[in-house]
């Protein structure tokens, strides 16, 4: 099968497109034909060994946490799904190829393009995991730093839904984009905190840092000097500041997934698609992540 594969740690020249050997469903999987890969920051990560120590990755190695396709062999235990099924979900063996197998999926709906599906699992499972954990209700008002990010505008839209006030931090040049989604954009950098109290004077309930730019200080000072119910995604330096640092995943995600993936179908929860790629343009769509120029989620396509 085609795959992008890497044999080494390394920058994006370490990616190679060529052809390995098919993965077949064991016990409690299923395998799929990939139609779509996310990419994400994690994935060049991983690649460059930085993660060794959270996801030690035994070489060679074929990148990719997420995507969408069409099963084609179901394991011993499967149940409620067959051949022919289409998925999205999470990979056990990497997205980045023609074949992946899976343990964790939800049913894509047939009014949902595999673009839009790839992008959907990481980011919607993140977002609802740390709105979640910072118990966010109606009535509410959350800051959000870094709204605009395929991340930060699945919470925005979650955190909406749910009768939350949404402040949200973003470069000026998305503010549009913010208010389409139903947040209150507010222009990152100096001057935050004086930005913010002019648009929340009676204080923010909760901050979910899906940027990590260094706004812990700002944020631990408009929740009146307390750590408490602020969580970052993003930012290594979370602990000096005494900030819960998330980086785990949820129990059954594809339970959460299934719903997110209808209301993505409806047309009431939205990733930005910034642009898709061959398979083979693997180390390209890597480096447009790593430098973060994307404006929304990169996709891989056959």
């Amino acid at each position: 099968m085609e795959a992008i594969v890497f044999e080494e740690f390394g920058g994006p020249e370490v990616l190679r497109f060529t052809e390995a050997e098919e993965p077949h469903a064991g016990p409690g999987q299923v395998r799929v034909r990939v139609m779509a890969a996310g990419v994400n920051a994690l994935d060049h990560k991983i690649r460059n060994g930085w993660m060794e120590e959270q996801f030690p990755t035994p070489l060679p190695s074929t990148p990719g946490l997420e995507f969408a396709g069409i099963v084609d062999e179901v394991g011993e235990g499967v149940t409620g799904t067959a051949v022919g099924d289409e998925v999205l979900g999470w990979t056990a063996t990497g997205a980045y190829a023609q074949y992946a197998l899976s343990e964790s999926y939800a049913p894509k709906p047939a009014g949902l393009d595999w673009a839009d599906a790839a992008a959907l699992p990481v980011a919607t499972e993140t977002a609802a995991r740390v709105l979640d954990l910072l118990g966010v209700r109606d009535g509410e008002t959350l800051l959000l730093h870094g709204a605009a990010g395929v991340v930060g505008s699945a919470a925005v839209q979650l955190a909406t839904a749910a009768g939350v006030r949404v402040i949200g931090t973003s470069s000026p040049g998305n503010h549009d984009y913010l208010r389409e989604l139903g947040a209150v954009p507010v222009t990152y950098g100096e001057g935050l905190v004086e930005r913010v109290r002019a648009l929340a004077p009676d204080g923010v309930d909760a901050v979910l840092d899906a940027a990590g730019r260094g706004a812990l200080a700002d944020s631990v000072v408009l929740r009146g000097g307390t750590t408490d119910r602020i969580v970052t995604i993003a930012d290594p330096d979370a602990a000096k500041h005494g900030v819960t640092f998330s980086s785990g995943g949820s129990k059954a995600p594809e339970r959460a997934l299934a719903g997110h993936a209808r209301l993505a179908a409806d047309g009431r929860l939205r990733i930005r698609i910034d642009s898709s790629h061959p398979l083979r343009d693997a180390a390209k769509a890597q480096t447009l992540s790593e430098a973060g120029r994307a404006r929304g989620k990169l996709v891989l396509t056959p």
